[in-house]
């Protein structure tokens, strides 16, 4: 996902190209803590860490059984925010139902599941995460995992300061559109201001931190600009990860990037990383046409909803299994992605950025085979 292996047109096999990007992560991660002595600790820890969860996988990989390097786990439906064309909102209106989300004790349990299997890299996400401070202290006890957290920056106060700081584990990733102008008009007024002001505070105090955009028509030239990215760097950000905006109706939109400027924007994507040579960026779903298609439904992640069901994707919200009562293991097992996988659905070509996106129906059609509906949380 990252570097000179994002950068190489085909990458041999799907194994090689994901353990390439976590190698690549780590290395790019070691190099950024020799600034920090307490950085520079933890990744030292993390990188033997991650030695022992590489044998781990491959342990399960001779044995038949395939182990994806990281999974997506809504841990709350709440947030502060309303941004338009938020995809967690339009998939799954009721929002409120707190009493649905999984206890921060079964999301621990996830979590030491994940370590057993090897798995070294847990996206947190909502909702807004930081809604769940339980689940994420939860999280930062787990030795060997990352667990980037996904807010939208406003509720990071200085309880939330400290909590960064004294978990090196969790690193927070801030949402923003670029300009001021794409962020408030999508985010809300203000929140442009207050989201590079939470970045001058984490780089004062050294907690490594990065950016998540999400890249419309409307913002994409900008913020894969020099300038945008200059801004980034200086302000202490560690990594950027652009995420192509997927309408969640799956109808046409005015903000979605068309077939000739998703390709504009890959190739800005690749002059990013020349100019920003050891600066890592990361791009959504884009990256995964390295990987020979669709990393969802467990063959690279797949995604946790607050209420335990195992999803595909964050944009397809279909589960036969729930987490509640099933073991991780077992749900990488799940019939209903395994026949995504054999179907054709994670390999097929497809013009835009999300294939099960495009072919909802037909993924629902198929979770019906399995008693499968969507999972709202």
């Amino acid at each position: 996902m990252a570097g000179a292996v994002i950068q190489t047109k085909c990458a041999a096999s799907l194994a090689e190209y994901l353990n390439g990007a976590v190698n690549y992560i780590v290395r790019y991660a070691f190099k950024a803590a020799l600034k920090s002595p307490k950085e520079l600790l933890f990744i030292m820890r993390y990188a033997v860490m991650q030695r022992r969860m590489a044998k781990i996988r491959r342990s399960f990989e001779a044995h038949g059984e395939h182990i994806p390097l990281f999974l997506i786990a809504s841990i709350t439906s709440q947030c502060n925010l309303r941004c338009a064309g938020c995809y967690h909102h339009a998939l799954r209106p009721d929002t409120e139902a707190r009493d649905v989300e999984l206890s921060a004790k079964e999301w621990g349990r996830i979590f030491d599941e994940a370590r057993e299997l090897g798995i070294p890299f847990i996206l947190l996400a909502g909702g807004e995460p930081l809604f769940r401070d339980d689940v994420l202290r939860e999280a930062a006890r787990r030795k060997g995992i990352l667990f980037p957290v996904f807010t939208n920056g406003t509720m990071i106060d200085e309880a939330r300061f400290a909590l960064f700081d004294r978990y090196r584990a969790l690193i927070p990733v801030l949402s923003l559109e670029g300009a001021k102008l794409h962020t408030d008009e999508r985010r809300g007024g203000g929140v442009h201001d207050a989201v590079w002001n939470v970045c001058t505070a984490l780089y004062a105090q050294r907690i490594p931190f990065g950016l998540s955009i999400t890249v419309t028509k409307e913002n994409a030239v900008q913020v894969t600009g020099r300038q945008f990215i200059t801004e980034a760097r200086q302000r202490g950000c560690a990594f950027i990860v652009y995420v192509e905006y997927i309408p969640a109706d799956g109808k046409v939109s005015t903000s979605a990037l068309s077939e000739s400027e998703r390709a504009a924007f890959s190739l800005c994507i690749e002059q990013a990383r020349t100019e920003n040579m050891g600066f890592l960026i990361l791009s959504f779903p884009g990256d995964e046409k390295e990987s020979g298609g669709c990393l969802a439904a467990g063959r690279g992640f797949f995604h946790i909803n607050a209420a335990g069901a195992a999803e595909p994707c964050p944009f397809s919200p279909y589960s036969d299994m729930s987490l509640r009562s099933t073991p991780l293991r077992a749900a990488l097992k799940s019939p209903f992605f395994a026949a995504l996988n054999s179907g054709g659905f994670l390999r097929a070509a497809h013009n835009g950025p999300c294939h099960l996106s495009e072919v909802r129906t037909e993924v629902a059609r198929l979770a019906e085979n399995f008693a499968a509906v969507p999972h709202v949380s």
